[in-house]
């Protein structure tokens, strides 16, 4: 793609984001990380450990919210498009996510005791798809409002860069609560439900204020309010047509496809490959605490080599981390800290980099279509990513069914296995299979210096 001839093009001073706005735009990744880390890595466990739903089930469970995903991200993408208040078009979405947030994750952590085994599942298949619909209203337009602060090629990385610290710091309080449940699980039944229980109702608070002080220090950019998409199919048709998202959608999903593996079975490989599960929550301490610790790093490195050099060699290395995996056996925990203190590392980069790359095409969208669309192009690729990890846990749960795995027992052979080649092959040959696909992907910081100067001056002209 080339919007002119030009090969030095200046572009207008673009607006530089203060540090107050930063936190306030970084607050309520903290309190959704926290729940998402115990909604993706503990759930599914406390599901099938405690409450003694099949895996089978589960899997079922969350593929089938993935239908209702199909109608509620792109929809609530393209109704935050349109949404016209004074507060702006993304901030009463955020209050809107408050109370549904904290309502669904109390039902996912407190089932009701005394329900049968249909009433159960039943209660967590509401969870479930309540808790992901939750999200979608908080994260679609969080990451709109995200893209729409500033044009500036670098203080975007910056902005969500600052989003991804959030996250993993709610991701990383979350693993204390996760080691408790774990012994919990080695005392009792009761004793599991009422600390789950109990965490709800803490995070739930917090979350809701976080997501209070966002909308409170904010502000939205009034140029963009009378840009939205005027019909949902012409948005999505706008989103496949652009052949820079439409390879993203497609890299994400592959991506999405192994990173879910891990997700899903860290907490079973710690307790029936490595024969520990209190480990658990250090393994994924180890991958947090990389992810946070460098992200400062990738502002810098994304000036010096270009945000696709970064991502693509996030990827690359992550590949290397996770398939190296496949040769974890009893005993060998240092191995496995290591592994997942390389795999965070490269994390943190793609967590950086790759909301920044999105909200470059939705630049470039504006300037063919005119258009500030960036709920439906986020929403496009919160679903695909959501759509991976619901095909992962739908064949992790028949796999493990499948095998023979037999909950809180020492499992066969064919089990370990199952659960190696899920846990290492699966990420290795995604994130392979998505970097040579990324590897393609051409639109740079100078292409998109001549889509703002082009969209500069057609601004200055109304």
């Amino acid at each position: 793609m080339s919007v002119t001839n030009a090969d030095d093009v200046a572009v207008p001073s673009a607006r530089r984001i203060s540090w107050l706005e930063i936190f306030c735009y970084a607050l309520p990744p903290v309190g959704a990380g926290y729940m998402f880390c115990l909604v993706t890595l503990y759930t599914m466990k406390f599901s099938t450990d405690v409450l003694l739903i099949a895996p089978a089930l589960m899997g079922t469970i969350y593929g089938l919210s993935r239908f209702w995903d199909a109608i509620s991200d792109p929809l609530v993408g393209y109704l935050s498009d349109k949404t016209k208040t004074p507060m702006g078009r993304r901030r009463p979405w955020l209050l809107g996510a408050v109370l549904p947030t904290v309502l669904f994750f109390w039902m996912l952590s407190a089932p009701s005791e005394g329900l049968s085994a249909g009433m159960l599942a039943l209660w967590m298949a509401v969870a479930i798809i309540g808790f992901f619909s939750a999200q979608t209203m908080f994260i679609v337009p969080h990451m709109s409002l995200g893209a729409e602060l500033t044009d500036d090629y670098h203080e975007r990385t910056k902005i969500f860069a600052a989003r991804h610290a959030g996250w993993i710091a709610g991701y990383i309080s979350a693993l204390g609560t996760m080691y408790f449940l774990i012994l919990a699980e080695g005392e009792s039944e009761t004793a599991v439900r009422t600390l789950n229980a109990d965490q709800s109702l803490f995070a739930g608070l917090f979350a809701a204020s976080c997501l209070l002080v966002c909308v409170w220090g904010l502000r939205e950019r009034p140029e963009f309010a009378d840009k939205a998409p005027e019909k949902p199919w012409e948005a999505a048709k706008d989103i496949w047509q652009n052949s820079h998202a439409r390879l993203l959608l497609i890299v994400i999903f592959i991506e999405n496809l192994g990173g879910a593996a891990i997700t899903i079975l860290t907490l079973y490989t710690a307790q029936y490959v490595m024969n520990a599960p209190e480990m658990a929550p250090f393994f994924i301490l180890s991958y947090m605490v990389f992810s946070f610790a460098l992200t400062p790093l990738w502002m810098p490195l994304a000036k010096r080599f270009g945000k696709k050099r970064l991502w693509l060699g996030s990827m690359l290395t992550t590949a290397f981390a996770f398939g190296c995996m496949i040769t974890l056996e009893p005993g060998m925990e240092i191995r496995l800290l290591v592994l997942a203190g390389i795999a965070g590392a490269a994390g943190s980069c793609g967590g950086t980099i790759n909301p920044s790359i999105k909200s470059d095409i939705i630049d470039l969208d504006e300037y063919r279509t005119g258009e500030r669309k960036e709920g439906a192009y986020f929403a496009a690729w919160y679903f695909v990513s959501k759509s991976a990890y619901g095909v992962t846990l739908m064949i992790t749960g028949f796999a493990l069914s499948i095998a023979g795995f037999v909950p809180n027992a020492a499992q066969s052979a064919m089990v370990i296995w199952t659960f190696k080649g899920l846990y290492a092959g699966a990420p290795f040959f995604a994130y392979i299979i998505g970097a040579i696909l990324f590897s393609t992907f051409n639109f740079d910081e100078n292409e998109h210096k001549k889509v703002i100067a082009e969209l500069e001056a057609k601004r200055g002209k109304k």
